[in-house]
């Protein structure tokens, strides 16, 4: 059999799954058992595929079609320019959070470009959000909180991966407790699904991600709330705060953020796709 058997393969049993994306998702995987970028797998579609990775590839297959997140399949996922290693521990970075993350870039960059700047990840997971900022603010001292070890670990790791260990600090514990000085700037990308849509998620989230990464309570702002009651204590004059909401959320959180910073300027920034994602409070 060749590569391009291979491929057509996969991406039939993945179709036949029902999955989106099942094309692309063929070739990831394919790519990473043969170890190739996608130019080089097309490339080398004329090309024999030797047993022992054949069976390999259909291992990722079977495990794909049960559901288990690609992501974690081959334990790595893009995030804002980085490559950051992804397991069960933590939430696989979303393409939505980018838009978090650019608005922290945009503030710092545009309000605090010649200090030094402290900045805390709230709820850390894989790192995905502190990583960026690190590697993207030369300026910045990030520390990143979370309530998982497992998550902790995993993203120090990707701290060091990423060239930036030297300037970002992993601290176990809840949300804010442990953050005793003001900083200038609070990112975080906190639960938000409610529990009754946490009842219809696809398997592949609720079998598969964590559910504390994901379930935010009745109305989904559990943890909101929580944040935004700690974070006036802890945020500098003329510091920010960006926290990532879902869909719907936005006039909700707007006047809960109103009520915690009675004389902040607040606002709603979209994501790629418009949506109203990332609550911005400039105190």
């Amino acid at each position: 059999m060749k590569v391009g058997d291979a491929l057509r393969e996969g991406k039939v049993r993945l179709r036949d799954a029902d999955l989106d994306l099942s094309e692309l998702e063929a070739e990831s995987l394919l790519q990473h058992i043969l170890g190739l970028d996608r130019a080089g797998l097309f490339r080398d579609l004329g090309q024999p595929i030797g047993d022992v990775l054949l069976a390999s590839y259909r291992k990722l297959l079977d495990r794909r079609c049960a559901h288990e997140p690609t992501a974690y399949i081959i334990g790595h996922r893009e995030f804002f320019g980085l490559d950051l290693r992804v397991t069960p521990a933590a939430l696989i970075p979303r393409p939505e959070t980018e838009a978090l993350v650019q608005s922290a870039i945009d503030f710092v960059r545009s309000t605090l470009p010649h200090r030094e700047v402290s900045i805390v990840d709230v709820g850390t997971g894989s790192g995905a959000i502190a990583i960026s900022l690190a590697a993207n603010l030369p300026n910045a001292i990030v520390t990143a909180t979370d309530l998982s070890s497992e998550a902790l670990d995993l993203a120090r790791g990707n701290a060091e991966a990423n060239g930036v260990a030297d300037r970002v600090r992993f601290v176990q514990g809840d949300l804010l407790e442990l953050i005793h000085e003001p900083v200038d700037v609070i990112a975080a990308n906190l639960p938000y699904v409610t529990s009754s849509e946490w009842q219809g998620l696809p398997l592949e989230l609720k079998d598969n991600e964590p559910k504390l990464a994901l379930e935010g309570g009745a109305d989904g702002l559990d943890l909101v709330r929580r944040l935004l009651a700690q974070a006036p204590a802890r945020l500098a004059p003329g510091g920010a705060l960006f926290e990532e909401v879902g869909d719907g959320h936005a006039s909700t959180v707007l006047s809960l953020a109103a009520a915690a910073f009675p004389d902040a300027r607040i606002e709603m920034a979209p994501d790629l796709a418009g949506t109203p994602r990332v609550l911005c409070v400039y105190s």
